[in-house]
């Protein structure tokens, strides 16, 4: 049963008023408001400006919560089935950087996936955390990196008892999971923290459809982007906890140094929605989308020199745990052609926006927002493109 305090927006709607109000502003921002019209505001509206506002009295601070931020955060938290939340403006990129920076000191080792972001490798720098790599499963096939086995993560943590964390990657950019729950509950026998990437998780809390979240495996921190995969504005994200390992003090400390001390509103009150949102619409959001993927696949894996992955492309690799069916990965490169070409094809003649592409393969983001013509015309367009490159035994030379 839903909670009915998940309805309520405490600094979206504090926000509102402020930005309604007939306050005289000799703060900054310089627009006050919105004053003066531009072409911004006649494209996006005036409330944009209304809402732009920088922590005037009564709009309590991001850097030491006391009011409405504090009470979206224990929301955000509830939501998220999380002990504490932090709202980012950062993105997730200041998340990983906080999280690292607050649980791992200088000279102290941590563990981790050679294919982390370069944000994870950007704290060891700030850091100076010493990492201890382990190599992920390389598929040559489609030129990816996948999820980590725990009997590799395992064996890290044996050879590096002295380890102080564990950094793991849930999901993958292209939907593969690794054994999260084991991984988790062998380094707290180790007494080792486990720290998640979930820049492209923020579904899985919502949906029992799609593999398991960070949080319900046990990890004790993540980094979760509700814009991503949720519903929320560009760089706005959230720092979830579990549990008493993590010193929540010196997490807040850290992401003060570097939260800029002017962060957006707009960000801040699109999380607080956000979160309202994916709890009451996200099971059934996540579910549709899921269902017209469904109904897609076997007519996209129909056309000559495409194929698409699913879940028993994870199981073939040993990652039966899972996989995260709003990725549509596409394998292109039977057409002949590579996963650039097809993505600038598919913007520059279809208009269609991609995700990202690799050398095999092109990825399209499905959320609770993807609707049927979307695919319909992705799947139009694939078809287009195969009529005019496909040519039988023809396809691009493997990775060696």
């Amino acid at each position: 049963m839903k909670d009915k305090k998940q309805q309520l927006t405490p600094f979206f709607t504090k926000l509102k008023e402020y930005g309604e109000s007939d306050v005289v502003p000799f703060d900054v921002p310089g627009h006050k408001l919105g004053r003066l019209p531009n072409d911004l505001s006649a494209f996006a509206g005036k409330g944009i400006y209304q809402l732009d506002a920088n922590a005037p009295r009564g709009l309590d601070t991001l850097s030491k919560p006391t009011g409405i931020i504090k009470e979206a955060q224990a929301l955000c938290a509830e939501a998220f089935k999380a002990d504490r939340a932090y709202f980012l403006t950062s993105g997730t990129t200041g998340g990983i950087i906080a999280m690292i920076m607050a649980t791992v000191r200088a000279k102290e080792k941590i563990i981790l996936p050679r294919n982390v972001h370069k944000s994870v490798i950007n704290a060891l720098i700030f850091s100076g955390a010493v990492p201890v790599f382990v190599k992920p499963d390389l598929d040559n096939n489609l030129g990816i990196a996948n999820g980590v086995s725990f009997q590799n993560m395992k064996k890290a943590m044996d050879d590096n008892p002295d380890a102080i964390a564990v950094f793991v990657i849930n999901p993958t950019y292209f939907g593969v999971v690794s054994d999260l729950r084991q991984i988790v509950a062998y380094a707290h026998e180790k007494n080792m923290l486990v720290l998640a990437d979930e820049a492209h998780g923020a579904q899985f809390y919502f949906s029992d459809l799609l593999p398991e979240s960070a949080m319900a495996a046990g990890a004790d921190i993540a980094a979760t982007s509700m814009h991503k995969t949720g519903v929320s504005l560009t760089q706005s994200s959230i720092l979830l906890t579990k549990g008493d390992r993590v010193d929540q003090f010196k997490l807040q400390s850290t992401l003060n140094m570097i939260h800029s001390t002017s962060p957006s509103a707009v960000l801040l009150a699109s999380l607080d929605v956000a979160r309202k949102q994916m709890y009451f619409e996200g099971e059934k959001g996540i579910a549709k989308a899921l269902k017209l993927r469904a109904q897609m696949v076997p007519k996209l894996n129909e056309i000559k020199g495409v194929s698409i992955l699913d879940e028993s492309y994870a199981v073939k690799r040993g990652y039966d745990f899972g996989f995260d069916s709003t990725k549509l990965v596409i394998k292109v490169a039977d057409l002949g052609l590579s996963g650039f070409d097809v993505y600038r094809m598919l913007k520059d003649r279809f208009d269609i926006q991609l995700e990202l592409a690799e050398t095999y393969l092109v990825l399209a983001i499905i959320t609770i927002a993807t609707t049927k013509r979307d695919l319909d015309r992705l799947y139009k367009a694939l078809q287009t493109i195969s009529d005019e490159n496909y040519e039988q035994n023809q396809s691009l030379p493997k990775i060696k």
